[in-house]
């Protein structure tokens, strides 16, 4: 390969990398062509799924800034650059796999974490962007739910508090003057007892004032 040419596909790579949040390395030796074409398929949007020289590859990431993918540049290579939900690319690949066993999945890189085939493994077996957010818009579904019923309920609420206190001022019209009944104020019993003790006073007083009568 001429240098341009060569310095022509390592940039491109380095712009895979660049582009996307992480990639998957396989092997995929004994795939007819149809097969790799269904493959990409499968992929979708997700992944753009390339098949690479494994020398050009290792300068790219070198470049990209990437580490960790030499020991899984041996043999013939083909990249799965992740372009959107790295859990349904690790699906994809493992299902493919399972009932193609000419592909192999080597290993990869994710938020610039290198991966190993079992790491790639348990990613595959998460739930998938979709999947968690249709989850999430349930649960946020339900409390928004539950909060509209206690708003319905408290008008409700209000207006039975109200109907029993109208029912309890009409039997006791105190009730809303804030007691039941109107009790004698102690200030005004208090002043018959005052001048009812001083009228007594009196008289005992005259009596022991007045002069004693005697017989001559």
């Amino acid at each position: 390969m001429a240098r341009a040419d060569r310095n022509a596909a390592v940039a491109e790579i380095v712009d895979e990398f660049n582009a996307s949040d992480g990639a998957v390395l396989t092997e995929y030796r004994g795939l007819t062509v149809k097969e790799l074409q269904t493959l990409r398929r499968s992929l979708g949007a997700n992944a753009n799924y390339a098949v690479v020289k494994n020398t050009l590859t290792q300068i790219a990431a070198q470049q990209a800034g990437i580490e960790g993918l030499d020991d899984y540049l041996a043999g013939p290579t083909a990249v799965a650059f992740i372009k959107g939900d790295a859990v349904e690319v690790a699906k994809g690949l493992r299902d493919f796999a399972k009932a193609n066993p000419a592909l192999v999945i080597k290993g990869g890189f994710l938020d610039g974490k290198a991966l190993d085939a079992a790491e790639v493994g348990k990613l595959a077996d998460l739930e998938s962007r979709e999947v968690l957010l249709a989850k999430l818009a349930g649960a946020m579904q339900a409390s928004l739910a539950q909060a509209l019923y206690v708003f319905n309920a408290l008008p409700t609420k209000a207006a039975a508090l109200a109907a029993a206190l109208e029912a309890k001022a009409t039997e006791d019209p105190t009730i809303l003057a804030g007691g039941a009944g109107n009790p004698v104020a102690a200030e005004e019993a208090t002043p018959a007892a005052d001048d009812t003790a001083a009228d007594t006073t009196e008289e005992v007083t005259a009596e022991a004032d007045a002069p004693v009568e005697t017989e001559n």
